[in-house]
């Protein structure tokens, strides 16, 4: 695996190596022992999927806070996403920045996701499905999200939203939100 260090400290773009022959390829999208030797939470808790069925479906942007906070690590099994981290750690020289990645089952990228970062993706194409690994049980009274279109964080989507929950839509901007982590 190659682990790619993002602008956002502590999160990473891991791309997978291939070792191809007549019958394919074959290559790790995960090692404990390599997630510690490059700093990063290696627990493996909880693996949820998402599936989505249209392009333009909007889900995020979601993070839990102190006791359960979560690393995730992020990887688009079927069609793509533009995938969105929110910095969230106040002591943070890049907090409240953004970036912003395509993850595509054709390109086998993953993104690792640091705890005390909020997280979302809009799919760009119709039947997309998204792998995540996650270091904490999901704790609903932790539970927290911010709206993905608030001005603080001028996040530009490649496509328009075209399918939203009515809870993302409904999360406050960032200044009005009490985002305790």
């Amino acid at each position: 695996m190659r682990f790619l260090e993002t602008p956002l400290r502590g999160a990473y773009v891991i791309e997978i190596e291939r070792r191809e022959d007549e019958r394919g390829y074959f290559a790790r999208a995960w090692c404990e022992r390599e997630f510690e030797e490059h700093g990063l939470n290696p627990r493996l808790a909880q693996c949820n999927i998402s599936y989505n069925r249209r392009a333009g479906t909007l889900r995020g942007m979601h993070y839990q806070v102190a006791p359960h906070q979560e690393a995730k690590l992020v990887r688009c099994t079927q069609g793509s996403v533009f995938d969105v981290i929110i910095d969230l750690r106040p002591a943070s020289p890049t907090f409240k920045q953004h970036f912003g990645i395509t993850l595509s089952a054709a390109a086998h990228n993953m993104l690792y996701i640091p705890e005390d970062f909020a997280h979302g993706f809009l799919t760009l194409q119709d039947d997309t499905e998204v792998f995540y690994q996650m270091s904490e049980f999901y704790a609903p009274d932790a539970a927290r999200g911010l709206r993905w279109n608030d001005p603080a964080f001028a996040i530009e989507l490649p496509a328009p939203v075209q399918v939203i929950s009515e809870r993302d839509a409904a999360y406050p901007d960032f200044e009005n939100a009490l985002v305790a982590i």
